[in-house]
């Protein structure tokens, strides 16, 4: 089984790197990122000056000033990218004709499924490893909290999946890539802002819409805090979205 599903995702990472789409995606997280790293920490270098200046004790740390801004705006950078690495995954297939080869292969549809999800997981995994310079710079020339480290990019990471399984659903759905890329970026958006909508529906409602919110679960992992609760949703949002897939290439299979 492990190794039907490495096979799969082996052949989709490496198809990343026969197109343009993973030097363009990694090449422009990269630069973005890059820059907002730099103006992040421009910005926490002047406040630090204004403070001391105006003897307003040690102001802002760098794990508040750096590290939760910057896992903060990656989080926003994959929902924009995030789409047009999934968007090929299934949506290709079936315009290639190739998708019939694929549900008759002696494979099942869950290990075709878990393999095209790890396919794109690897990409975002190298793009979130080629940004470690980042924190690593500033552990060795300053001192942010190890723990807040580890858990914005912990949180990075499985925030990051629930795009994937959302994205991997929609490419199933649709031989478009381009409208599998643009129902994955809005369900994505409408499930980091309906947090906005709870405290005005308040109560019950309230509850829940903030409890299906992806960014409010990202809140104590950039404070360093990994609880199950938090850990156990990502990977319910996760295998909802990976089990929809299922059902869909299954009910296509009898078609």
């Amino acid at each position: 089984m492990i190794r039907n599903i490495w096979t799969i995702a082996r052949r989709d990472f490496r198809s990343y790197f026969t197109s343009p789409v993973a030097y363009i995606v990694i090449a422009g997280f990269m630069v973005v990122m890059g820059w907002m790293f730099s103006y992040i920490l421009r910005d926490f270098s002047l406040r630090m000056m204004q403070y001391t200046q105006m003897n307003m004790g040690k102001g802002v740390s760098i794990t508040d000033g750096i590290i939760r801004p910057l896992y903060g705006n990656m989080n926003v950078v994959f929902l924009f990218l995030v789409p047009f690495i999934t968007m090929r995954l299934f949506a290709e297939e079936r315009k290639q004709n190739t998708i019939e080869l694929l549900l008759t292969s002696p494979i099942s549809l869950a290990q075709l499924v878990l393999g095209k999800f790890l396919s794109a997981w690897l990409l975002i995994l190298v793009m979130i490893a080629l940004t470690l310079t980042y924190p690593i710079v500033l552990l060795v020339s300053g001192n942010p909290d190890p723990g807040t480290v580890a858990g914005s990019i912990l949180g990075t990471l499985l925030l990051t999946s629930c795009y994937i399984a959302v994205g991997v659903l929609f490419s199933s759905l649709t031989e478009n890539q381009i409208v599998a890329g643009a129902l994955t970026f809005a369900t994505s958006l409408f499930f980091w802002l309906v947090s906005w909508a709870a405290g005005s529906a308040g109560g019950v409602a309230g509850d829940v819409l903030n409890h299906l919110s992806l960014i409010s679960h990202f809140n104590n992992f950039s404070q360093g805090l990994i609880t199950s609760a938090d850990v156990l949703y990502y990977l319910s949002f996760i295998f909802v979205g990976l089990f929809l897939t299922h059902r869909v290439l299954d009910s296509y299979r009898w078609r």
